[in-house]
């Protein structure tokens, strides 16, 4: 009778991945249904940025319910092109659109880094977990003051803080081995190789697209729509984001060889060059940074190592930079690095703080989420508000988020900086992934003189890079644990064990 009803059994609903699959099948006819129904009933530029949204939204939250390795990738191209692809549309269709749906098409599409794990969030390490208590705290306190002072541009600022920071207990409840952790340090220099190679084609002739967003956008900074005279973004949304994407990744692609990517050194080239055209010193200096950590908590041969790869990549923008299209405008936009007092945005920055300075005393308690930066827009009618841009990322948390808010939020970083720090007690030494996640978190600390860099696209390159360490050590953590356990099972079972017990 068994055996019949097996039969009878239709075997698609007895397989898990069957079940996998109607439910994709399922969610493919909703969205094609959804897209259908936006198209037919609603205004025809917000349908096609729906359609949009839903089409990249749609393969992460695939890859999420399978808990596919390639869901960080993924992300980060979303991240990539998601600027460009905005861009695209608005010149097709003639007008400029200052908020837009496919502005928070990379944020939806991060959020779903948490399900995959949301099932096993009470196994997060207990010091993994303080820090994100205390992050909530300060998120929480932000966005009910910012709500009732900033109204929606809260809820925006929070999503741009909060959504990255998901990274991070989907790094503490993931099981990657080295080569998936590579993979995705691989991927973070492959999407920074093709930023670099199309901010070159941008550099040498602008697309009509990027003029035409340039034409409407009121940046200043950003140069003119003219070969040469572009202060290049590439496929991103300004100057800086690219900076820092091409320093995010050009840090590992100078340490180590296994994560340069596709085309190797000349991917380094590459992504050198796409940095030098963008013009962000602060970019620069992160990269340094980085760098100095990540060798300063090295062992002695491998300085010698690092030293050489570094000199190898300033004797190669040496030979370069002079070789470039532009090179004298190049030349003299780092040449202010040394002569840093006489530079006129410094002497700006250092205007602004000292305005600014002041005022974490006039207001202990802070302004709120959606005071500052580009969340301002929904709180003022498209346009920047009044701290729209903040050149300092110190004063901007505690701006935020008040004194104490802002203290909480340091010492959840400082608590997440010893939980690396821990592995070198732990697992004899650091290994090369917590090197590079360290050198991240400690450099962000010190950028914040030039920006905030926890919010947003350089939020989740920082908390991603940060998670790849994370994740080495939890890995590292199991494997000895897996080996201890194994140890004593084969001597509990072992003869001489036996014959200790019978005497």
């Amino acid at each position: 009778m068994d055996e019949i009803s097996k039969m009878i059994k239709p075997p698609f609903i007895t397989t898990q991945a069957s079940r996998m699959t109607i439910l994709l099948v399922g969610m493919a006819l909703f969205v094609s249904l959804l897209i259908g129904y936006s198209s037919a009933t609603l205004d025809p530029e917000l349908s096609i940025q729906i359609t949009i949204l839903l089409m990249l939204l749609f393969p992460a939250f695939v890859m999420a319910l399978i808990d596919s390795r390639r869901l960080i990738p993924y992300i980060l191209l979303v991240w990539v092109i998601c600027p460009e692809i905005r861009r695209i549309q608005d010149w097709m269709e003639g007008t400029y659109h200052s908020v837009s749906l496919l502005s928070i098409a990379p944020l939806l599409t991060s959020a779903v880094v948490i399900i995959p794990v949301i099932s096993k969030l009470h196994q997060m390490d207990s010091r993994i977990n303080k820090a994100l208590i205390y992050l909530a705290i300060v998120l929480l306190y932000g966005s009910l003051y910012g709500i009732a002072k900033n109204g929606s541009g809260a809820l925006y600022d929070l999503a741009n803080y909060f959504i990255p920071i998901l990274l991070i207990p989907y790094a503490a409840l993931s099981k990657f081995d080295s080569k998936a952790l590579d993979r995705l340090l691989i991927a973070l220099s492959d999407t920074a190789i093709l930023i670099a190679v199309y901010g070159i084609i941008q550099y040498v002739m602008v697309p009509p697209w990027d003029a035409f967003w340039m034409n409407h956008v009121e940046m200043t900074s950003i140069g003119k729509p003219l070969p040469l005279e572009i202060r290049v973004f590439s496929t991103l949304n300004s100057p800086g984001p690219a900076g820092t994407y091409l320093a995010s990744a050009l840090a590992p692609m100078i340490l180590d060889k296994r994560w340069r990517g596709s085309l190797g050194w000349l991917g380094v080239i590459l992504v050198t060059v796409g940095l030098l055209i963008t013009l962000v010193r602060s970019a620069w200096v992160m990269l340094f940074i980085d760098i100095v950590i990540y060798t300063a908590v090295s062992a002695g041969r491998q300085k010698w190592k690092l030293i050489a790869q570094l000199t190898a990549v300033i004797g190669a923008m040496y030979v370069i930079i002079p070789k470039l299209p532009g090179a004298q405008g190049l030349v003299d936009r780092l040449g202010t690095m040394t002569a840093i007092q006489d530079d006129h945005s410094y002497n700006e920055r250092l205007d602004f703080f000292h305005t600014v300075f002041p005022m974490l005393f006039a207001k202990p308690l802070g302004l709120g989420l959606g005071s500052i930066g580009v969340g301002t827009k929904l709180s003022n009618g498209g346009a920047l508000g009044e701290y729209g841009i903040f050149d300092n990322g110190f004063v901007a948390v505690f701006l935020t988020f008040g004194i104490l808010g802002g203290l909480l939020f340091f010492w959840a970083l400082w608590v997440v900086t010893r939980f690396l720090l821990s592995q070198k007690n732990e697992t004899d030494g650091l290994n090369l992934y917590s090197k590079i996640a360290l050198s991240a978190l400690l450099g962000s600390i010190i950028c914040l003189v030039f920006e905030n860099g926890y919010t947003g696209l350089k939020g989740f390159l920082l908390w991603m890079v940060v998670g790849v360490g994370i994740m080495a050590h939890q890995t590292i953590v199991q494997e000895r644990r897996q080996v201890s356990d194994a140890a004593t099972s084969q001597l509990e079972n072992s003869p001489h064990k036996a014959s200790i017990r019978l005497h």
